[in-house]
């Protein structure tokens, strides 16, 4: 600025500070600030510095973005695939293309641009190769970590599925990269490009230049072509344990400065249902919940509360209820819970939880995983108590009450009533000790009931010799009606050759001669001398059916093992299993 200037400057002259700028200068200072010139020939006002920010005052980051991995070290869960890059990158074998996949929320954007930097990192002196260790400090690791740099392209498939998108890649391939070692295309969502796009992609997708790496994100790795697959080298990234979710968020929380309880952690981890971020969400909102408080502490009350999740001291007296058969304290259970804002599905779900936990505790032999004592003795006592078989019934019981809950227009109706279920079903005898207990009686010998008085053998079928084969070829013939009618009102007395004699069951009164012996006539071809009876007769064939069918069922009653049922369950009943279609419309579907 030149010296004539300098008095008017403010910063030189402090008297200065207190006259307001002329009309002209003001004027003068807005035409210089759009078109450019003359600012060293206008005095300006020059504001005093503003003081620096406050920490306060900067924009919040969510814990999911703050604690973002910007190495392979803090990539968790991940170890295999990390190996694997690190073997490529030391060999020099590196792939054109990477898909990384896996549910939400574990890392696969996050390990894309960890790839981005491990291939472009120059290190802090600017002499550095591809590495598994990016420095973070040079210049393509800090501009890929704010999303800036020029040789590094993210694109989002889900907003640019069309081919037109793709054709602008394709293009751009073939130019060098600008700064870096290799030019990086990060294409989140893939399966969302269309069939064009990915047809568009796939000879660049083959062959693409030595200087182009193209790394593809996706959750639903079913939905991609084929031919796209077999291009890439693939990458499942895993769902993070419990144990690891915890662990990490208790680290987060330590950073944080906030104190967590562990059962808070581990409830936040079993909500995250193996993804990073969605626990770290969870664990944002529980620690502003917990501020909420004034304690600013994250426990695990406050996070049931805002879960909806069930006590699990809750948990237990309801399964406790469930095997002693209350139903009345059951249903006083459900309602207590569904009153403190508990849905029916986490109540179904968090019984689901106990009883696998049991299982697992009574398999594993030692002392149960649990976050309390008071948790470890009572999975440590059912799980001595219960036998496997119950609580794998136990487990189908719940399972199949979870899903009626989750289609149910009533969820804590049909909680209630599945629960009920549950609690009935466990009233039934083990099926193991009722086999054994049959076996049992069986062996001991169980006297059968008397037989009723009155019973007579069955009548010899005799007088039907032919009739049965004679009835078939009326049948076969296309006389549908006749040969049911011959097959369940006609009783035998007399057949011989062209002569029939026959009586008429209780249900038939009509006379059927006339039209028996026009058929007969249209079958063997000669005519027929038919008389009807009043009385007489062999059984017809529908009654030999049924009589040989309750021949069967005395037998099958008469077997040991039936008898010891019976001795042991009084009211059971005997359900006839014979599917085979009886004559006539009076099909045989007898309970005895």
């Amino acid at each position: 600025m030149p010296d004539s200037q300098n008095p008017d400057n403010p910063l030189d002259n402090p008297e200065a500070e207190d006259s307001a700028p002329s009309a002209a200068e003001l004027e003068a200072a807005g035409q210089n600030s759009m078109f450019g010139g003359a600012q060293d020939t206008v005095p300006q006002p020059v504001a005093a510095p503003a003081p620096a920010p406050q920490a306060s005052s900067q924009p919040y980051r969510v814990l999911a973005r703050k604690y973002r991995p910007q190495t392979f070290s803090q990539l968790i869960g991940q170890e295999p695939m990390v190996r694997t890059l690190a073997n490529a990158i030391e060999r020099d074998r590196l792939a054109h293309a990477f898909l990384m996949t896996g549910v939400r929320g574990v890392g696969k954007t996050s390990t894309a641009r960890l790839i981005a930097k491990a291939l472009n990192c120059i290190g802090p002196d600017g002499q550095g190769g591809p590495t598994i260790d990016p420095c973070g400090q040079c210049e393509p690791c800090t501009a890929i970590a704010e999303g800036r740099h020029i040789d590094v392209i993210e694109m989002d498939a889900a907003s640019h599925t069309g081919v037109d998108d793709v054709r602008e890649i394709i293009e751009a391939v073939r130019y060098a990269a600008v700064s870096a070692r290799y030019k990086i295309y990060i294409i989140d969502e893939v399966h969302m490009l269309s069939r064009n796009a990915f047809n568009a992609l796939l000879k660049t997708l083959e062959e693409p230049p030595a200087h182009v790496k193209f790394l593809f994100a996706t959750t639903e790795v079913d939905k991609l072509p084929v031919t796209v697959l077999s291009r890439t080298q693939r990458f499942d990234l895993r769902r993070i344990p419990t144990e690891l979710l915890q662990s990490h968020f208790g680290w987060v929380c330590g950073e944080e400065g906030v104190e967590a309880e562990e059962e808070a952690l581990h409830m936040i981890a079993a909500a995250a249902e193996g993804s990073v971020r969605d626990g770290l969400s969870i664990l944002d909102q529980a620690i502003a919940h917990a501020d909420l408080g004034g304690e600013g502490k994250v426990t695990a009350e406050r996070v049931r509360d805002m879960l909806g999740l069930t006590d699990k001291s809750a948990q237990r007296r309801l399964l406790g209820t469930v095997l002693d058969g209350d139903a009345k304290a059951l249903l006083a259970g459900i309602d207590e819970q569904y009153a403190l804002g508990v849905e029916p599905l986490a109540l179904l779900r968090g019984l689901m939880d106990l009883v696998h936990r049991i299982t697992v505790a009574q398999i594993g032999g030692g002392e149960p995983d649990a976050p309390t004592s008071e948790e470890r003795a009572a999975l440590a006592d059912w799980a001595g108590r219960l036998t496997a078989g119950q609580l794998h019934r136990l487990w189908q019981l719940l399972l199949k009450g979870y899903d009626e809950v989750r289609q149910a227009p009533d969820p804590l109706v049909s909680a209630q009533m599945a629960l009920l279920r549950v609690l009935h079903a466990a009233d039934l005898p083990d099926p193991g000790k009722l086999a054994k207990k049959l076996e049992h009686l069986a062996e001991t010998g169980v006297q059968a009931a008397p037989a009723a008085s009155g019973e007579t053998s069955s009548p010899a079928p005799s007088a039907a010799l032919d009739w049965k084969g004679i009835v078939e070829r009326i049948d076969q013939a296309g006389h549908l009606r006749v040969a049911q009618l011959m097959r369940d009102w006609i009783r035998v007395e007399t057949l011989e050759d062209g002569k029939l004699a026959y009586a008429l069951t209780d249900e038939l009164s009509e006379d059927p001669s006339p039209e028996l012996r026009d058929v007969l006539l249209k079958v063997t071809g000669r005519r027929w001398e038919v008389i009807k009876l009043d009385v007489g007769g062999a059984p017809s064939l529908r009654e030999l059916e049924e009589i040989a069918h309750a021949e069967a069922e005395a037998k099958m009653r008469a077997h040991p093992l039936v008898e010891a049922t019976f001795a042991a369950f009084p009211d059971a009943e005997l359900a006839d299993g014979d599917n085979t279609p009886a004559s006539g419309d009076r099909a045989w579907s007898k309970r005895a």
